[in-house]
């Protein structure tokens, strides 16, 4: 028990220690030094608590050891005094009490390696945990791959799709049924907590279905490998993620598209000459998390990925929440350019991001609330769109936006 205390505190004190440092910059922007380096103090004296308790356990065990064999040693030795003269040789009791001094110590040892074994056996436990984690499905199902060339229209359909996180938690979409036509336009809306990641997340099978299916093109998805599906769906996500290497590694890791080809995105994405003033061209490098390129250029580069893949369906994963408005504009004008034979899904903050899409899902509570022309829910009297439209004016026309 204390060392799972031990170990849930340390993982507190790692977490903790990890926001501090990849945040830093913003804590020091609101001067909250202060907080959080007391925050980590009190952390730092959780974490010590139960090294304190399991050293005063092992001492106070120790201590009543050999208390108990200094009381059973002093009995043999008082006894043996009281035996008759010559019942035992001198050189018998001496080498007797010899043994049991150190009989004694090497008991408390005993002692003290089992109790330290059912502590340390926490760690064979969580391992255990680890072997029995599901896992995911093949990347590769030899016997049903979808066609080299699929998915070649980009329609996708949700039927009776229920999904939860766990199978005893409760159901996060509640029967998702639409249908998304090839080469449209599709925005998903919806207030917080509504179910827009995790319907991108069970499109990519992040999260496996509870019950009904995705459809893409005619084939299930849950009937093909992960590589095979992921592989072939484009996504620009909320965050950007870049990798420590170079421009041409973070834009083709594979290898599979030669150096025209990729200047040729650049350009396109409005990178090209953040690349062409770096000396070394494609082989420029990326620090981790790509730290020095700023917010927008991150963003760019994942479009970039998504444009050398030539993906059919493009997913943007609320991609417009966090960049600059010109960033923004050269991402809208890329996808409506690059991608208007494609099929394009974007959940987004901004309103005005969806407001050109041919369809839109507004989604309530894991459920489906609408799904219809944007021009056409904005007539409607009561359409949830139509309040979210609203809304966003409002709290823009006020400055808080």
């Amino acid at each position: 028990g204390i060392d799972a205390d031990q170990w849930n505190h340390q993982v507190s004190l790692a977490n903790h220690l990890g926001e501090s440092i990849s945040g830093a910059i913003t804590i020091r922007a609101f001067e909250e030094e202060d907080r959080f380096f007391a925050k980590n103090l009190e952390l730092v004296d959780k974490n010590a608590g139960p090294y304190f308790f399991n050293f005063a356990a092992t001492e106070w065990l120790i201590e009543r050891l050999e208390i108990m064999g200094a009381v059973v040693l002093s009995s043999s030795a008082f006894v043996m005094a009281l035996l008759p003269a010559g019942s035992f040789s001198p050189g018998f009791i001496g080498m007797a009490l010899s043994y049991g001094l150190s009989l004694n110590n090497s008991f408390v040892n005993t002692i003290q390696k089992q109790c330290d074994l059912a502590n340390k056996i926490i760690s064979v436990e969580r391992v255990n945990q680890y072997m029995n984690i599901q896992s995911e499905a093949p990347e590769v199902i030899e016997e049903n791959r979808p066609a080299p060339d699929w998915p070649q229209v980009g329609s996708v359909e949700l039927k009776d799709l229920k999904i939860r996180y766990r199978e005893d938690a409760p159901l996060v979409l509640h029967g998702i049924t639409c249908k998304f036509q090839g080469r449209d336009k599709i925005g998903i809306v919806g207030r917080t907590g509504s179910g827009k990641t995790t319907l991108i997340g069970a499109l990519f099978r992040l999260v496996e279905p509870a019950e009904g299916k995705i459809i893409i093109d005619s084939v299930d998805i849950s009937t093909i490998g992960l590589h095979d599906l992921r592989s072939r769906l484009g996504i620009i996500p909320q965050d950007p993620t870049l990798f420590q290497g170079t421009v041409r590694y973070n834009l083709d890791p594979l290898g599979q598209f030669s150096d025209q080809q990729i200047w040729e995105v650049l350009d396109k994405c409005q990178l090209l000459e953040a690349v062409q003033e770096k000396k070394q061209g494609l082989d420029s490098l990326v620090a981790e998390d790509g730290s020095n390129w700023s917010m927008g250029q991150r963003q760019l580069f994942c479009l970039g990925r998504t444009l050398l893949k030539r993906c059919q369906i493009l997913v943007l994963d609320e991609a417009t929440a966090s960049i600059d408005n010109s960033t923004d504009a050269v991402l809208q004008k890329t996808i409506r350019t690059e991608f208007k034979h494609c099929t394009v899904i974007t959940v987004a903050h901004r309103i005005p991001t969806v407001m050109d899409c041919d369809m839109v899902l507004a989604m309530s509570d894991g459920k489906v609330a609408e799904y219809d022309k944007p021009a056409k829910l904005m007539e409607t009297e009561g359409s949830l769109f139509r309040e979210l439209v609203n809304e966003y004016w409002s709290y823009t026309s006020n400055g808080k936006i």
